[in-house]
């Protein structure tokens, strides 16, 4: 009998402890379709050195879901994105176990940098996920998720709803036609 695929193991106490303040590689290429940046790292993904690691976030699934991928990637799958014309960042590099716990300043200098790799890369799309950190990271107090005014570059921006299961105002349902409202644009 084969053995099931599960991906890492998951990190103890002590590694997530160790994990606050880390960073993780992003997993981008220039001229992809959509750059997707997260708010910041938790630190399960830091942890474990993968984006959108922790089990209960909803990205891996919407992603699916809403016909970016063909099945749902583990997080440890991350860098076959890069073929299907996808990537990831974050708008804030430093693991924390909330977004809250990061200053306003990091937000402004997040976007910076975000803005920075946007021109350099030159991807179709730039999709923040969380409408909250777009807010406070681009100075766009009345954002809504969907496309965004304005470009980074020839980058268009869509704002996503934030897939952390804590999010529980987005159902996964809701959350996944988000992503699907998106999909349909980067194919247009």
């Amino acid at each position: 009998m084969a053995k099931a695929v599960t991906g890492p193991p998951r990190p103890t106490q002590a590694d997530l402890d160790a994990a606050r303040d880390r960073t993780i590689p992003d997993v981008i290429a220039a001229g992809l379709r959509v750059v997707f940046a997260g708010i910041n790292p938790g630190l399960y993904s830091a942890a474990t050195g993968y984006h959108f690691a922790r089990p209960g976030n909803r990205f891996w699934p919407a992603l699916h879901r809403s016909g970016f991928t063909g099945r749902v990637l583990r997080p440890d799958e991350q860098e076959q994105l890069l073929g299907l014309g996808l990537g990831i960042t974050n708008v804030v590099a430093r693991a924390t176990a909330r977004a809250g716990e990061l200053r306003p300043e990091e937000f402004v200098e997040g976007a910076h940098i975000l803005n920075e790799k946007v021109v350099r890369l030159r991807p179709r799309w730039l999709a923040v996920l969380g409408v909250t950190a777009y807010r406070a990271a681009f100075g766009h107090r009345d954002a809504a998720v969907g496309p965004q005014d304005g470009a980074i570059g020839e980058t268009r921006v869509w704002v996503l709803p934030n897939p952390s299961g804590l999010n529980a105002l987005w159902t996964t349902p809701k959350l996944t036609e988000a992503f699907r409202e998106l999909r349909l644009h980067v194919e247009d």
